[in-house]
């Protein structure tokens, strides 16, 4: 017991070598707006038709609500352990724990699921693609990469980022440049597909396509994971949560709204496996079809290299708390000499990943659960208690309008949990998965951590 409570007396530091554009261009890596449109948005289309228009304004909503929650908690605790640390510090040890083991498989299986995704993209231009031997080069050349500087990573991700909008670009113009019906058709009489037909879209549909919404829309919290090495983050880590929201919804909403409005024949077009590559391939020929195909590949590339560098750090974080034991603890919250980056947990979070890839890919998605549901819940409650104790009392930025946003959010959350619910393929069983983990990650900390003395989270 002694033991594992022996820690040195300071962590390695990560150095604050990030701006606002670095930590714009990591946190739009992680939401991948072009992957979120043509891999994403085709379930929205297939759910509520043209009501996928209302779904994605109504999730806008409640992405706007949430995004003022993670800028007030993160502009108090700007640390890389992002969302456990501001429960923690709101609402107690076992709040935290339970939130950081949540954190633990969200943040894992994605670069495994992102990377076994690649082949079916690049199917419409090299057809017959293995999925597993291209997931692990992926996951393992992002991991390097991840080992590099930030700043340089901050760069790669940058072009990468630039090379993803220009397929957005690629779907608004050719959109917009033939618009076959206005805008205005979708908000006043939304239709979506019954069998081979047109009906009005159900509200429930709409409300099922806001679900999907809200997880394309998501990627603008993991600003928080950056903030250690940001520059003034206190001050402005808020603005670069509110500006990659920002930015997020006009990169996926611009090009949904523009396929919708120039698609030839609407039925075709709802019904289609990949509908934004069908509007390209008819509008712009093959040839732009395969470019924006390979876009798409970079785009999520280079999630997964985003999503790396955060996972690392988020582990970084949970090493310095003393999550695991003395030696592992040591291991993860080590920073390399020269590259500055927590380059152990870089390596745990490509080697898991890298392990993962030869699971099955349903598997994979049940096994992460619907663990964005408690994490939104967590920090709308954690804001809550952070008002109601005066823990948030020096945050440098206070939402408008409180508590509508947590109130939002909490409600939101709740239908979404119901519809996931009547999911029985994987909504449902998501939902248990989620649920064994908020019990493993309690137990752990009750049986585990807690005998080893006092869990003091790092602000």
């Amino acid at each position: 017991m002694l033991e594992g409570q022996i820690q040195p007396a300071s962590a390695p530091k990560l150095a604050r070598r990030l701006g606002m554009t670095g930590v714009l261009f990591l946190t739009l890596s992680v939401a991948t707006p072009a992957s979120s449109v043509f891999v994403i948005a085709p379930g929205m289309l297939q759910t509520a038709g043209t009501g996928a228009v209302w779904a994605l304004a109504i999730a806008a909503v409640v992405c706007v609500m949430t995004a003022f929650i993670y800028a007030e908690l993160s502009s108090v605790w700007p640390v890389s352990g992002g969302e456990y640390v501001a429960v923690a510090h709101t609402m107690g040890p076992l709040a935290g724990f339970v939130m950081l083991g949540v954190s633990v498989f969200n943040n894992l299986f994605f670069p495994p699921v992102a990377g076994l995704g690649i082949a079916a993209v690049l199917s419409t231009v090299i057809p017959g693609l293995p999925a597993v031997p291209i997931a692990v080069a992926v996951v393992a050349g992002a991991t390097l990469v991840a080992l590099l500087d930030i700043r340089v990573n901050a760069a790669v991700t940058g072009v990468f980022l630039l090379v993803e909008t220009l397929a957005l670009v690629a779907v608004v113009v050719l959109g917009f440049g033939e618009a076959m019906r206005p805008v205005s058709e979708f908000l006043l009489n939304p239709v979506m597909l019954d069998g081979e037909i047109l009906v009005p879209s159900s509200p429930a549909a709409i409300g099922l396509a806001t679900s999907i919404a809200i997880f394309a829309l998501n990627g603008y919290g993991v600003a928080v994971y950056f903030g250690e090495e940001m520059h003034e983050a206190p001050r402005r880590i808020a603005k670069a949560i509110l500006w990659a929201l920002a930015l997020t919804l006009v990169f996926e909403g611009l090009p949904i709204l523009a396929a919708l409005t120039g698609a030839i024949d609407l039925r075709a077009f709802l019904a289609a496996e990949d509908p934004f590559g069908l509007l390209v391939a008819t509008r712009g020929g093959g040839t732009a079809a395969a470019w924006v195909s390979v876009a798409v590949v970079i785009a999520i590339v280079n999630a997964v290299i985003a999503c790396v560098l955060a996972c690392a750090r988020f582990f970084y974080s949970t090493g310095r708390d003393r999550s695991w034991g003395r030696r592992v603890d040591a291991w993860l919250s080590a920073v390399h000499p020269r590259f500055g980056s927590p380059h152990v947990g870089t390596l745990l979070v490509g080697g898991i990943g890298i392990a993962c890839c030869f699971l099955p890919l349903q598997l994979l998605l049940v096994l992460s659960g619907t663990g964005l549901v408690a994490i939104y819940a967590g920090i709308a409650l954690a804001v809550i208690a952070g008002r109601r104790s005066g823990r948030t009392d020096g945050a440098h930025y206070r939402m408008p309008l409180y508590p509508l946003a947590p109130i939002v959010t909490l409600v939101a959350l709740g239908y979404v949990v119901w519809t996931s619910w009547l999911d029985l393929e994987e909504g449902r069983p998501g939902l248990m998965m989620t649920g064994v983990q908020i019990l493993l990650s309690a137990g752990y900390y009750w049986f585990v951590v807690r005998r080893r003395g006092k869990w003091e989270v790092h602000a």
